[in-house]
């Protein structure tokens, strides 16, 4: 796909989704990186619960920091692979602690240093919790994007990295959130509602080849 036709794809997804932002809730950048580590294979609305409950115990890296992961399991058990996020959390917690005197760093290179903390995490706290211009890939961009034809890339990084070619800096961010609202509400992994697709007149290459 063009860079026009990209852009035009994303001037109809703004108007489907007006209102398209972050659905996880948090207040600032410790919240947004434990909350994005949570939501891996997890709805929003389930990581929501859980860190209405977990956030006003554990505010912070220092408290986080004070839990062993054995502690933090039962809190967070709804998240699913929770003893990996939980091993994960506390981890980072202490590592904030140690490194950065509990201040989450504003760097991709330092986020990624964290445990539990990949790419698309990293992302997420860049462009959730500092303003940062970031396309990160999730399940939905990365099914969207291809299904749609925005990339081919076969690994979320190299769907990242074509995203970034293909958009115009400006609206990183924002199509980062339209493609994910798409694929919660329409294009869906397993039967897209294609019938009700602004895209499927002309500008979804998976809708063209039928």
């Amino acid at each position: 796909m063009d860079a026009n036709r990209a852009a035009l794809v994303m001037e109809e997804l703004r108007k489907l989704y007006p209102e398209a932002k972050a659905e996880l809730n948090f207040a600032n950048p410790f919240e947004t990186l434990i909350a994005t580590i949570l939501s891996a294979q997890c709805t929003d609305k389930r990581v929501n619960l859980v860190t209405a409950r977990l956030f006003p115990m554990y505010p912070d890296a220092f408290a986080m920091a004070k839990l062993t992961p054995e502690e933090l399991e039962p809190l967070i058990r709804e998240c699913g692979l929770y003893h990996n996020k939980a091993k994960n959390i506390v981890a980072a917690s202490r590592a904030l602690v140690e490194q950065y005197n509990g201040v989450v760093p504003n760097t991709r290179k330092e986020l990624m240093a964290l445990p539990g903390v990949g790419q698309k995490t990293a992302g997420v706290v860049l462009l959730a919790a500092f303003g940062d211009d970031q396309i990160p890939v999730d399940t939905h961009v990365f099914r969207v994007s291809r299904r749609i034809g925005l990339s081919d890339g076969n690994t979320p990084e190299k769907v990242e990295q074509q995203l970034r070619v293909l958009l115009d800096r400006e609206i990183w961010s924002l199509g980062h959130h339209l493609i994910i609202w798409h694929g919660r509400r329409c294009c869906h992994a397993r039967k897209p509602e294609c019938e009700r697709c602004p895209l499927n007149d002309g500008l979804c290459e998976k809708h063209m080849e039928h």
